[in-house]
């Protein structure tokens, strides 16, 4: 083991508060921009649902595309 003790892991020879700042902001800024990428992802859902259930209301029946096949004449010279 590097370290003698666990009180002299923490303190690193002197640079321990340095490190476990550096840790702690580290941990702090990954965690605000996974609530912060969690909290985007929902509004923007919510956003197009909400435009979606505008476009087309519930008593409204959508009507489907029919499907087309038409074939392209492409010429060979």
């Amino acid at each position: 083991m590097a370290f003698e003790s666990f009180s002299a892991f923490l303190a690193m020879e002197g640079h321990g508060p340095y490190v476990w700042t550096c840790y702690a902001v580290f941990v702090i800024l990954v965690a605000g921009t996974v609530f912060w990428s969690a909290k985007r992802h929902q509004a923007t859902y919510h956003m197009c649902k909400r435009s979606y259930e505008q476009e087309n209301p519930k008593g409204q029946n959508v009507p489907k595309a029919a499907a087309t096949f038409t074939r392209v004449e492409i010429s060979q010279d």
